[in-house]
């Protein structure tokens, strides 16, 4: 009889976008306080992410979003986030499903998260949406840079605690 094991990487991953979709939530809901932002890292070939068609063809595999002062009508759902930032001075609409984040980051309180990667695209998922913008489209350099950005905080702040789920797994 194989022997089965529980998903405790599948629990660790779900609990920790579900930390994200409630700060998130916060941030709709009431705004950002103080100092807050939000650096969040996606797999842009996952399934369901819609984002401009020529930041898809710059970042191919991932890419950064920053939520700080010019982003609007951030809608939370169980699955996914939708967002309207300006990309060369027009608005467009990104959502972005929670399994496809790879890092989430607040570097105002050195706080960071990393995550495991999405699951591949599946064409019949994938939606464009037209326009890209320096401002709110950071360049991923890996997997993590959400989490590494929050790492490195401020001027003269400590680096973060952040959470590495490869940490906890089988080599």
């Amino acid at each position: 009889m194989p022997r089965q094991s529980l998903p405790y990487e599948q629990w660790l991953d779900e609990g920790l976008r579900g930390v994200i979709r409630r700060a998130l939530t916060y941030a709709a809901e009431h705004g950002l306080p103080g100092q807050h932002h939000f650096y969040i890292s996606f797999a842009t070939a996952a399934a369901g992410v819609e984002v401009p068609p020529e930041v898809r063809a710059r970042y191919p595999s991932e890419m950064t979003i920053v939520l700080q002062h010019q982003f609007w009508d951030l809608v939370v759902e169980e699955d996914a986030f939708a967002v309207t930032l300006k990309f060369q001075g027009r608005s467009n609409r990104l959502k972005v499903p929670f399994a496809a984040v790879t890092a989430f980051g607040d570097p105002s309180v050195n706080f960071g998260l990393q995550l495991r990667t999405a699951a591949p695209q599946r064409d019949a998922d994938v939606r464009n949406v037209p326009a890209e913008d320096e401002e709110e489209a950071r360049p991923a350099e890996g997997s993590g840079t959400a989490a590494k950005a929050a790492a490195a905080g401020g001027k003269g702040q400590p680096a973060a605690q952040v959470i590495a789920l490869d940490t906890f797994r089988k080599k």
